[in-house]
């Protein structure tokens, strides 16, 4: 589904969406998770966002004060094999009362 779809379906039950496309999988990296290299995909990622989009994962940390339950959206129906994990793994290192519960 495209996130412009997906976007009017919530609207239609009054649920916001946003497309953060800075915390998105860089597509030279996909192929790792899509190839199950978990370690490898989970590294290359990780090393994405602390070098390139550290303030993008700040800003969503101080935005959850005022937001309502938010969610993370992914392709990836495990949240242990997707870039999921590493953007909570990096808000928990910011916001430590963060709550995680994966869907």
């Amino acid at each position: 589904m495209s996130k412009t779809r997906l976007g009017a379906l919530l609207a239609e039950h009054g649920i916001a969406y946003e497309h953060r496309r800075e915390l998105g999988t860089p597509p030279d990296m996909r192929w790792l998770f899509h190839a199950g290299r978990l370690a490898e995909a989970t590294a290359a990622y990780r090393a994405h966002v602390e070098r390139e989009t550290p303030e993008a994962i700040a800003e969503l940390a101080a935005e959850l004060d005022a937001a309502p339950p938010t969610a993370l959206l992914c392709l990836e129906a495990d949240p242990a094999g997707c870039h999921r994990r590493v953007i909570t793994e990096a808000l928990r290192g910011r916001r430590a009362d963060i709550e995680v519960v994966d869907l």
